[in-house]
């Protein structure tokens, strides 16, 4: 059975599929069985010996949380009204302010195939203004910047503004998108998680 040698570039061991336990491989099989493995692949999950890249592997070392987290993350990303040049351009922010390689690695692709075109994608990996002349997509980052940004008031202007332009919905999802985000983003900095750019 292959063992979990210690991985120099990262705090925590790449977990081996054939070395997991039986609840870390039921979570493995989601990840690696649901909705994320449909369709076209931007970012590899697993490396070449199928073990999880980015934050799903931290979440095998805690397996009953960790299910639950990428259930959120599934949530988010394929049961919400956000559409994907929002929810893509939502990740990037949250990715601009917490500075997570990995989160950018793993969403200027799908924000490409989204729609958001290369100087779209530079400015929000820059922290800059994409210049979005929908107005729908442009009051979206607009919020997603301020829910992002822990010193932002979020006054009761902004408020009436933002949920005069998007809707109580939208602010829900956005806030649950930029909560689980960051969520990641700290984990990936926590166990210094590098971006492998190799799968199966």
């Amino acid at each position: 059975m292959p063992s979990n040698p210690p991985d120099p570039d990262t705090r925590l061991p790449l977990l081996h599929p054939a070395a997991l336990s039986p609840a870390q491989r039921l979570l493995y099989e989601e990840i690696t069985g649901g909705p994320r493995s449909d369709g076209p692949q931007l970012f590899a999950l697993t490396d070449t010996e199928g073990r999880l890249n980015g934050p799903f592997n931290a979440m095998l070392f805690s397996p009953r949380l960790g299910r639950d987290l990428q259930e959120l993350g599934a949530a988010i990303r394929y049961r919400t009204d956000l559409s994907p040049r929002v929810r893509e351009t939502a990740v990037l922010v949250v990715a601009a302010v917490w500075d997570s390689d990995f989160e950018r690695y793993a969403h200027e692709p799908p924000a490409r195939a989204a729609g958001l075109t290369e100087a779209q994608v530079r400015a929000l990996r820059e922290g800059a203004d994409p210049g979005f002349t929908d107005p729908h997509e442009r009051a979206a980052w607009s919020a997603t910047r301020a829910l992002a940004t822990p010193s932002d008031p979020l006054d009761d202007d902004w408020y009436a503004a933002a949920r005069a332009a998007l809707g109580e919905a939208a602010l829900f999802e956005l806030s649950t998108l930029v909560g689980y985000y960051a969520t990641l983003a700290l984990q990936l900095r926590l166990f210094r998680v590098p971006v492998r750019e190799s799968g199966p």
